[in-house]
């Protein structure tokens, strides 16, 4: 569990009230044919579905056994006020909504949806011809029947992607993690190659000169000037060395991205082909590499999510005074709004100087652009 998914649970939780909406449908019936009694069964059925949902939005881990009983008890509610209250149908799409949030297996969600069904058959072939007050009209069975179908196989879509996206969560979490590890030792092995030895050095070099500045001959004298100055020079030469292995540091932004996405994307299923010139993309400022890396980021976070691709391609290209980064995948992109991910991307990309292209036609081709510019001199 992320720092920041007992946050996403509290906010699933109060939107999941939301839904209680619906139960609205109950009292179409009291309302329109007043009766003490119709009142007073739809507002037990009422309170009695206000606990059961407290329950059920308790009890948040998938799989736990608290959400089946409610599921169960919602149901029951159904075949307790649906003879009598035409709106108690709203119990059962409320039933068929709850379980693909329930059960990660899709053959039990629908084999509960299929058991389901068949109970809302019998009970309306059992009150098809009873007294009106308790009859159940074949054409009320089968709109309750279209409605969990329709909001239920809904629910399977959504519930299927909540749960691809906490995977990519976990993925990309992960990644981050072991990219820390792997930065911490590389930083730790480059500082003790740059440094060990270079500092024994100069150790050994203070002391001797520290010996030889005491002594009273001027050769002593001299010597010790020489080694002070060596130890300038050596001290400089390290300080140069720790700025190029900080400096490598940086530079590996753009490589240590690609490797997370390769990661992110073969956990979904999407196979990463790339150019491996783009590991190797030279004179890049830190804020280009920064923006393309974060660029990178949020296009795989899209693939991911939303495409259903198979493949990603990328690509860096330098030609006509431009560096041009293309992401591409093969995938149907479901959402054609600007998001707030993508915009952010884009401004980013045009403080710079460059600009970003988004083109839709078979899968999903993002093309970054960014001004070809003079390495800085060091």
């Amino acid at each position: 569990m992320t720092a920041n998914e007992p946050i996403s649970r509290k906010r699933e939780n109060r939107w999941a009230w939301v839904w209680f909406a619906y139960t609205g449908f109950l009292f179409i019936g009291p309302i329109l044919e007043p009766s003490r009694y119709l009142w007073l069964g739809t507002l037990a059925v009422f309170f009695a579905f206000v606990g059961i949902m407290w329950g059920y939005i308790r009890a948040v881990d998938e799989g736990h056994p608290a959400r089946f009983w409610m599921i169960a008890a919602t149901f029951a509610l159904g075949l307790i006020s649906f003879p009598w209250n035409q709106g108690g149908s709203t119990f059962f799409v409320y039933a068929a909504a709850f379980l693909p949030f329930t059960f990660v297996s899709l053959r039990k969600v629908l084999s509960l949806f299929f058991v389901e069904v068949t109970l809302v058959l019998i009970e309306g072939a059992i009150f098809h011809s009873a007294p009106n007050f308790l009859r159940i009209p074949w054409s009320q069975a089968f709109f309750a029947i279209f409605l969990m179908t329709v909001i239920g196989g809904g629910n399977v879509f959504f519930a299927q992607q909540r749960r691809a996206e906490r995977q990519l969560r976990a993925a990309l979490d992960e990644n981050l993690a072991l990219a820390a590890v792997a930065e911490r030792e590389r930083i730790a092995r480059d500082l003790h190659d740059v440094l060990g030895h270079t500092l024994s050095v100069i150790v050994l070099k203070a002391e001797l000169a520290s010996r030889l500045i005491h002594r009273q001959d001027p050769n002593d004298h001299a010597r010790a000037a020489a080694e002070i100055a060596d130890v300038e020079r050596i001290g400089r030469t390290a300080l140069a060395e720790v700025r190029e292995a900080i400096g490598g540091y940086r530079a590996r932004g753009l490589g240590a991205e690609i490797e997370a996405a390769r990661l992110t994307l073969d956990a979904a299923g999407v196979t990463l082909i790339f150019d491996s010139a783009v590991t190797s993309a030279a004179n890049l400022s830190a804020p280009e590499e920064i923006a393309l890396s974060l660029a990178l980021r949020e296009a795989v976070t899209n693939i991911v999510r939303h495409s259903c691709a198979t493949t990603c391609n990328l690509r860096f290209i330098t030609e006509d005074n431009h560096r041009r980064l293309v992401i591409e995948d093969n995938g149907l992109h479901a959402i054609s709004r600007e998001g707030n991910g993508l915009r952010g991307m884009r401004e980013r990309i045009e403080s710079l100087g460059g600009h970003l292209f988004l083109e839709r036609d078979h899968g999903t081709r993002l093309l970054i652009e960014l001004p070809l510019r003079e390495p800085a001199a060091s």
